[in-house]
């Protein structure tokens, strides 16, 4: 089976630019960890990037991931929302068997 490295989409870069994390110095840190109301839950923040993490770049920004979270965000996508709930990074991640209403938790 093919394995694929997670995809941002421009979206997602142009929030990253609007809102300075290159500029500070940061990447936007999308993480895998137990826990949450699925079994797993994303963890997003900006962050110091590492140097063993898979680096996600262009239009000046970075997005990172650590070696742990690699494998459950195979061919996932990263992107950036903005509905009258709120705005925020979203991932939409074929490996989620299921996910609650919060969207921060799946399980595999």
């Amino acid at each position: 089976m093919l394995t694929l490295p997670p995809t941002v989409t421009p979206r997602a870069f142009e929030r990253l630019s609007e809102i300075g994390a290159s500029a500070q110095g940061k990447a936007l840190r999308i993480a895998v960890e137990g826990g949450g109301c699925s079994g797993f839950q994303y963890e997003i923040a900006l962050d110091d990037p590492r140097d063993d993490d898979l680096r996600l770049e262009a239009q000046g920004e970075t997005v990172v991931i650590d070696s742990v979270s690699l494998p459950f965000l195979t061919s996932a996508v990263i992107d950036f929302s903005e509905e009258l709930i709120g705005a925020r990074f979203v991932i939409q991640n074929p490996n989620a068997t299921s996910s609650c209403g919060c969207g921060t938790s799946f399980s595999i």
